[in-house]
């Protein structure tokens, strides 16, 4: 077992572990600590504790020291000097007529490099950009081209739910999400329906995949013959997977109708699950697509 800390270098970003070493650090705290990118400024948010050693990325680097007052008017600095960044790297990508969406601009603590996070269609040469942008920053440039879920996660926004989106809130790494979880969940597959605002299927689709899984094992499939507790032998209409409730087709006094009964008045033999779903050739396509173009975060490179 290993002492290590959480930490992160932005909202709802990927935890890294560090070694605390014999400082007093807690959650909420702010760190200075060295990365792959140079000298970073991140927030605790995970305290002291024990992991097993082969859960870390060695070697373990070590917390350099909690931040300081100058500390943490460098870090409010470099927050204004991004926005002057972003601005002039917006004036910059004009002037050299580059089909790229700029999205956010961020400095290493040590000012020792600029990142521009972007979108584009395709592959993009910006090489004349970045000598510009070097010209005017006197430092190291990196242009790092994201996808259409990283920057929704940067930008943030409301969802068809109402609230803030889950990317920008609190999941740090994206889940990876299937055509199989909606319809576990008996969703409609119209890709407009289950497609979150980045375009890609909705990472909360995920959020209840085991509950579903459980109460569907428990349930008959439509179609299936099932004895009731009553006696009536008889085939299944339709089931409420959250209420736990089955309709059933029964014959009685040589009449067919349908009668709900809960789970557990029913005895069946539990056959593997149908996940045929109408749905047209077109919006399959629009699925599989959604499902191909997951991908991995950009963001996290550290």
């Amino acid at each position: 077992m290993i002492k290590v800390i959480g930490v992160r270098f932005r909202t709802a970003g990927k935890i890294y572990f560090f070694d605390p070493g014999r400082l007093n650090i807690r959650k909420g705290d702010h760190v200075i600590v060295e990365t792959a990118r140079g000298i970073e400024y991140g927030t605790v948010v995970g305290g002291v504790r024990e992991v097993e050693n082969d859960k870390v990325v060695q070697p373990l680097k070590p917390v350099l020291r909690i931040a300081t007052q100058k500390d943490n008017e460098q870090e409010a600095s470099n927050k204004e000097k991004e926005k002057d960044a972003f601005k002039i790297c917006l004036e910059k990508i004009r002037k050299h007529n580059l089909e790229m969406k700029l999205i956010d601009a961020e400095y290493t603590f040590d000012n020792n490099k600029v990142l521009f996070y972007f979108t584009a269609d395709g592959r993009i040469d910006f090489r004349e950009l970045v000598k510009d942008l070097a010209s005017v920053f006197k430092t190291r440039i990196e242009l790092r081209q994201i996808g259409v879920r990283d920057e929704t996660k940067i930008v943030g926004g409301i969802g068809i739910c109402g609230r803030a989106l889950c990317c920008h809130t609190y999941l740090s790494e994206f889940i990876p999400v299937s055509i199989k979880i909606a319809k576990e969940q008996n969703l409609s597959l119209n890709p407009t329906k289950i497609s979150g605002v980045c375009g890609r299927l909705m990472c909360c689709l995920k959020n209840e995949e085991e509950t579903y899984e459980d109460l569907n094992r428990r349930l008959p499939n439509v179609g299936d013959y099932v004895t009731t507790d009553d006696g009536f032998k008889g085939t299944v209409h339709s089931v409420n997977v959250l209420r736990q409730l089955v309709k059933v087709i029964i014959e009685k006094d040589d009449e067919k109708e349908i009668q709900e009964y809960k789970v557990g008045q029913l005895r069946f033999k539990r056959k593997h699950k149908n996940m045929r779903m109408e749905v047209n050739d077109e919006e399959l396509k629009k699925l599989e697509k959604l499902e191909k173009q997951e991908g991995k975060s950009k963001l996290d490179d550290n």
